[in-house]
């Protein structure tokens, strides 16, 4: 099996650090902070929605051999309600949670779900303005919901989000704005023009005082994990996912360790070197925030602040955390894209970080030994996103591009 050289060279590899784990049953103190039946809610609410199926879980026989694991399966979230990522879950889901909310706060009952997908309330809606603040994915699924309820929508965007993303969410509706500066700093700016105006805001990331939509977002996430168990007769033993702010993440290891207890599969986060907010918190033992200095190719995961409510599921749950160079992101995709590692996938700059985590981890036999992958592991990753910049993606993998 070809691999090209960056992904098999050490230096892909940048930091590890590990965490003590809780283990065992998904304890009490999580469980009242991000209950169980909020997944259940999601997973019904949403599998009832138009146009939803089940995301492929794809065979990666080639390079499970290669890397002398029990298999690696890979869950493609490219085709997710035609929007490109997992995203699709977490934003719109959270979206229509607050459209229900406020038509009650403004005494129009407790709407049914599906009556405000139908247009039920489209007339009061109107008067109900979401926002965010976003690298392109979050605000595509913010702005589908906003769609779906019928209410306006503002999108915040920072100076390196591409024209193509930035296309995708105002072909949704969506007014968006583009500012100076980082995601970090759209992020604030969102923040502003929300409190000034009467918004609320929709977003991934949580912080003092703004806890519950960030939780109804990670909700959302947990669709993919249930959809996983039903569709593999064994679970995986081990995960390597991707972190940003930390929800999607939590959300993960949330679902796995309510419906499995002790057999969850050990959890590796991985992330950019130039965006390590995960293994600093780690580091730290306490959500941390560390500067973005240079925006990193995988601008999905380009955040430096860590998730209040992914935290605590993080650190209970996660025994590894790694981050990875820029330089092995091309690489990945073309693999991907190629069908050597067993299957032809479409996977976007971000969808391909736990790829990249597993083989900079596999780099290194000591740290590989430590992790416990070996001929009996079943290894899980999650391709986050698919060509939601067809541009870009065909710039990345050239010829190979479908």
């Amino acid at each position: 099996m070809k691999i090209e050289r960056e992904l098999t060279a050490p230096e892909l590899l940048r930091q590890h650090a590990s965490h003590a784990t809780l283990g065992g049953v998904w304890p009490s103190a999580l469980e009242a902070g991000f209950p169980t039946a909020m997944a259940e809610a999601a997973l019904a609410e949403i599998s009832s929605w138009p146009g939803y199926a089940a995301t492929p879980l794809v065979e990666l026989d080639g390079l499970a051999a290669h890397l002398g694991v029990g298999s690696v399966i890979y869950k493609d979230e490219g085709p997710r309600f035609g929007l490109g990522s997992f995203k699709a879950l977490g934003g719109a889901y959270a979206v229509m949670l607050l459209a229900r909310k406020w038509l009650v706060e403004q005494g129009h009952g407790d709407a049914a779900l599906a009556d405000i997908r139908s247009g039920k309330y489209a007339g009061a809606l109107t008067d109900l303005t979401v926002t965010c603040a976003t690298d392109g994915n979050h605000g595509r699924s913010v702005s589908w919901g906003a769609q779906m309820a019928g209410c306006r929508c503002v999108i915040f965007i920072h100076a390196e989000v591409s024209e193509g993303r930035k296309a995708a969410m105002e072909g949704f509706g969506a007014e968006v704005r583009r500012i100076a500066g980082d995601y970090d700093e759209s992020l604030k700016h969102c923040e502003r023009e929300a409190k000034a105006n009467g918004w609320f805001v929709v977003s991934d990331a949580s912080y003092p005082g703004y806890m519950d939509i960030p939780r109804d977002v990670m909700a959302g996430y947990t669709v993919i994990a249930s959809e996983v168990l039903a569709q593999t007769d064994a679970a995986p033993t081990h995960m390597f996912v991707q972190a940003g702010v930390g929800g999607f993440a939590a959300a993960m290891v949330a679902r796995f360790w309510q419906r499995l207890g002790a057999a969850a599969p050990r959890t590796v986060i991985v992330e950019p070197d130039l965006a390590a907010c995960a293994i600093e918190s780690a580091r730290q033992d306490k959500p941390a925030i560390v500067p973005i200095h240079e925006e990193t190719l995988m601008a999905g995961l380009s955040c430096g602040e860590m998730s209040l409510v992914a935290w605590p599921i993080l650190s209970g749950g996660c025994s590894d955390y790694v981050t990875v160079g820029e330089e092995g992101v091309g690489p990945a995709m073309r693999l991907l894209a190629s069908g050597e590692a067993g299957a032809k996938v479409t996977a976007g700059e971000s969808g391909v970080a736990g790829l990249l985590g597993l083989m900079a981890v596999a780099a290194h036999p000591e740290l590989k030994e430590r992790i416990g992958l070996g001929p009996e592991s079943r290894v899980l990753l999650i391709g986050s996103e698919g060509a939601t910049d067809p541009e870009i993606y065909k710039s990345i993998v050239g010829d190979l591009a479908a």
